[in-house]
């Protein structure tokens, strides 16, 4: 109950209104050619697309064109078919069926043109030769149910089926182009030549050519019945023969209503005609189907007349954001009404689609434009209309998902979904329009609110004495006491030394930076300065940062080595990064007419509650608790092969109404740790508890143990130890010495009868030995404990100095302390003490080992593993600005997604009734938590 109890009270977001209209940052629903929305494998099978570049549909029959001009990789040079698409594109209110481990991953190619089957090994698929059956470098495709058109591109030509292909590698039926369908001409410019096609379209029996290096469109009034028949009409050129300039470099084409250059596709809703004028940044419409050669257009997208050819004019179609320091205005590097190398535009009758290709996203209008250089009302593929996320190297997982586009090069449109060629992501990305229920961020980890920016700061190289690392943080070089800090490596420093210094200088000088937190992360294979914002959200995004290393002497290269993650903090604002297996709030708005819930120590939850399911990559997960804005759930177990995932919810209400939302995108991390907190203002009252009901200890074992080292732990002067044999020593696993001495040493303590005073068990994370008193009850308060190693010689020899040991045991405590009860509340009437061990509640801690323990980490089921087990990436903690010893991590038996955190206090913490507690992963950190403390000892002294 008291889980539960902690689980509730996020605040409520307000309305995100019902309307069926795509909306900026929307999530596709389905996707096609890739296993998730993450995988970018390169192939060519009847599941695998590789460059696909371009996209058609017909009746109920998908085409793919799989190969692009964009230089992604690979080219498949094939038509990939699809039969049934509403069997694999079902409508959005219908369960995906269950099953696989992405529902929403669909289509297997029925037919495939070009190659002979769906088996041609990656070395066979480029054409040996021009032939009926071959296609080098397809790139478009058209259809209207009854012929299909392919640009062949770069065999200079166009294919067509008069009747719908039935069978793999089925031959064209003839060509246009090119005299005959095993030839190829010298490239001309006239009636029946083309240069480069890359865009085709069938409409109302017409054919219309986007005869690309000829910079102009072609348009046959009959779908052609011959090979190399004449076109009847020419838009872009005053007529058949005008040569154009192909090198672009040496072209000088004045952009006019009449004119093109490069364009890359050409579509018509039967009414007007769509031209992407790639070389000019903008797509010209023509008010209806042009009779004349060299009509001019009668509107322009992506421009503010049509002279002008600016990528990304912002200067003229967007509002300033701003002005520099000369009181100039400042512009986004792109709006809603901008356009670079656009590559599709499509209209439906009722509205305009654009595939914005040097943005990487989809423009979308909800009405046909009437003005020139009208701005969009949505944007896919981006998350919002000014950013490219896509192209930016400072988010590097902002390349393939649910809601990211790369380059997109072609549309199509069924009625109720649209279809999004995705070349540099080998895949077809399904978008469908749905009531936008779910907020941007609303899928997040429900012990956290707030997620707050992070940078960190890698260590590498040699620590070298006399070289300086200097972090800046926000940097004022007239503060420099509080936004610099420096460590200058002494004779014996470590990389180690450096980090620690530095994080307890930017915590506490001056009172701790008023920007950053710092925590050191320190890995046999990994050093670094992590840098977490103090302020939540996005404005933490705002903090810039920098490491630099200083050699001994000027002008020498350092031997040390750091490097910033980037420029600025990052990921503030960002809730929705989940790790498999956490528990997450799904927050929005008009989820559902009911309000239900089942007990969070339930065995299992089910996959749908109240008439509520939520899905993530199509798979139906397990829900605790449903209300209209907010519902908890389990992220799949499943998602670890994947970076990102969408999220989409469908309910039946109470009179049977059926509602779905549309997807959103959420990043899929392999940790993110979460803290359970009570209700309030973060940072929240932490759901802490005392550990033991008996006084406890540890001992820890670190260095590396080899023979005769021999470790020593001392109880009240009772003395139990062990020598390391040589048959403990393995040199292929340099760990293995010390799991012997560590269980040696529990098994002396515990032989027999055991200590008289004393437990001895393992602590679950390290090698690290707990020690708990017999006596319940502060009875058994300050026994005494050491620990020390020592060698065989030394023994011998009763000298210290022959040999050192090379392993090392640690008493964190002198003496077993800090007897409470067990699994009691830590309150300010009930306060931890210093070096007590205390317990936290958690989620998000991913995968677990050993292995046979991650086997039984099912999702929407209560635990039944291992006891011991640990998250594999470590867990570090802090509290009260001193690193707290983290004892055990690992999910609870007997709960779902829950983790137990055990943490040892430092022994010198002050009496602090909001003492601050995290914990962290790698460069993840959870969310802020406050606990009681009293040193009562500290205080007793200090009066």
């Amino acid at each position: 109950m008291l889980i539960y109890q902690l689980l509730v009270g996020l605040c409520v977001f307000a309305c995100l209104g019902s309307a069926q209209d795509f909306y900026t940052g929307q999530a596709a629903r389905l996707i096609i050619g890739q296993k998730n929305f993450t995988a970018q494998y390169p192939g060519s099978s009847a599941t695998q697309l590789g460059a696909a570049g371009g996209v058609a549909i017909a009746g109920d029959r998908l085409y793919v064109a799989d190969s692009s001009r964009i230089g992604a990789a690979p080219a498949n040079h094939r038509v990939v078919v699809y039969d049934g698409v509403s069997s694999f594109v079902p409508d959005p209110d219908v369960v995906p069926p269950q099953g696989p481990r992405c529902p929403a991953c669909v289509g297997v190619g029925t037919i495939v043109l070009g190659q002979p089957n769906f088996e041609v090994a990656p070395e066979n698929v480029f054409p040996t030769k021009v032939a009926a059956t071959t296609m080098r470098l397809a790139t478009a495709v058209a259809s209207d149910g009854k012929v299909l058109a392919v640009a062949d591109t770069d065999f200079n030509r166009v294919l067509i089926w008069r009747n719908l292909p039935t069978y793999n590698g089925q031959p064209a039926d003839l060509v246009l182009g090119q005299a005959a369908l095993d030839k190829l001409r010298p490239v001309a410019t006239d009636n029946k030549s083309l240069r480069g096609p890359q865009g085709v379209w069938i409409q109302d029996g017409k054919l219309f050519v986007a005869d690309t290096q000829n910079h102009r469109v072609l348009i046959w009034n009959r779908i052609p019945t011959t090979n190399d028949q004449p076109a009847d009409v020419v838009l872009g050129q005053p007529n058949f023969t005008v040569v154009p300039q192909v090198d672009l470099t040496k072209a000088t084409v004045d952009p006019q209503a009449k004119n093109l250059l490069n364009p890359v596709s050409v579509s018509s809703d039967g009414r007007r005609l769509l031209v992407s004028d790639l070389g000019h940044n903008r797509v010209l419409v023509w008010n209806s189907i042009p009779t004349a050669n060299q009509t001019p257009a009668d509107l322009v997208l992506g421009q503010p007349d049509f002279t002008s050819a600016v990528a990304n004019n912002v200067t003229v179609l967007c509002d300033s954001n701003g002005t520099d320091e000369d009181g100039n205005p400042t512009y986004p590097g792109r709006c809603a009404s901008t356009l670079s190398f656009p590559r599709f535009a499509l209209s439906d009758g009722e509205h305009f689609y654009v595939a914005d290709g040097g943005n990487d996203r989809v423009l979308v209008y909800n009405t046909i434009p009437t003005t020139n250089g009208a701005r969009a009302d949505a944007v896919l593929g981006q998350r919002s209309d000014t950013l490219n996320l896509t192209s930016d190297s400072a988010f590097p997982n902002f390349v393939s998902a649910a809601d990211v586009i790369r380059t997109p090069t072609s549309l199509a449109w069924d009625g109720s979904n649209l279809y999004v060629a995705d070349p540099y992501n080998r895949r077809v990305l399904v978008f469908t329009p749905a009531p936008r229920l779910i907020s941007d961020t609303g899928v997040r980890n429900a012990a956290s609110r707030e997620v707050f920016a992070v940078g960190s700061v890698a260590f590498g190289g040699v620590a070298t004495e006399g070289e300086t690392v200097t972090i800046k943080i926000n940097y004022d070089e007239n503060d420099t006491d509080n936004t610099s800090y420096t460590f200058k490596f002494a004779k014996d420093n470590t990389l180690a030394d450096a980090i620690n210094t530095l994080a307890n200088d930017i915590n506490t000088k001056n009172g701790g930076n008023a920007n950053v937190v710092a925590t050191a992360v320190l890995r046999s294979d990994f050093f670094a300065l992590a840098l977490t914002a103090r302020v939540a959200g996005e404005a933490g995004n705002e903090i810039t940062y920098s490491a630099e290393v200083a050699a001994v002497k000027e002008g020498d290269t350092p031997k040390t080595a750091v490097q910033a993650a980037g420029a600025n903090l990052a990921g503030g604002g960002d809730a929705a990064q989940v790790a498999p297996g956490t528990i997450v709030f799904v927050l929005g708005d008009g989820f559902t007419d009911q309000t239900a819930s089942i007990p969070m120590d339930s065995a299992a939850w089910p996959r749908g509650l109240a008439g509520v399911e939520v899905f993530f990559d199509g798979i139906s997960v397990p829900i605790q608790a449903v209300s209209p804005t907010r519902i908890t759930a389990q992220v799949p177990v499943e998602l670890g092969d994947t970076t990102a995932s969408n999220v989409w919810v469908r309910s039946v209400f109470s009179d049977g109404t059926v509602k779905y939302s549309a997807p959103v995108g959420v990043p899929i991390v392999p940790y993110n740790p979460g803290i359970f907190a009570e209700e309030g203002t973060d940072p929240r009252v932490g759901v802490v508890t005392h550990y033991s009901s008996a006084a406890t200890a540890t001992v820890s074992i670190d260095g590396t143990a080899v023979k005769d080292d021999v470790g020593v732990i001392t109880i009240n002067n009772r003395s139990y130890s062990y020598t390391v044999q040589e048959s403990d020593v393995d040199e292929n696993d340099n760990t293995k010495a010390n799991r012997i001495l560590f269980e040696k040493l529990i098994e002396a303590i515990n032989a027999g009868s055991g200590d008289p005073e004393v437990y001895a068990f393992p602590s679950g994370y390290y090698t690290r030995i707990r020690l708990q008193s017999k006596k319940f009850g502060p009875d058994g308060n300050g026994t005494p404990i050491t620990a020390t190693s020592t060698t065989v010689q030394n023994l011998d020899t009763d000298t210290t100095n022959d040999k050192v040991a090379s392993v090392i045991l640690t008493a964190f405590n002198s003496e077993l302390c800090c007897a409470n009860v067990a699994g009691a509340p830590v309150t300010e009437e009930n306060p931890a003490v210093p070096g007590e061990t205390i317990v936290v509640l958690a989620t998000g801690l991913g995968a677990i080992y050993p292995e046979v323990a991650n086997n039984s980490f099912y999702t929407g089921y209560a635990y039944a593993g291992e006891e011991m087990n640990q998250p594999l990436e470590f867990v570090d903690a802090m509290a009260g600005l001193k690193t707290a010893n983290v004892l055990f991590a690992g999910l609870k038996v007997g709960l779902i997604g829950i983790y137990e955190v055990h943490l040892e206090l430092n022994t010198d913490l002050d009496t602090n009734p909001t003492t601050q507690l995290y914990i962290a992963q790698s460069a993840y950190r959870s969310n802020i938590v406050t606990f009681a403390v009293k040193n009562a000892k500290k205080d007793a002294a200090n009066q």
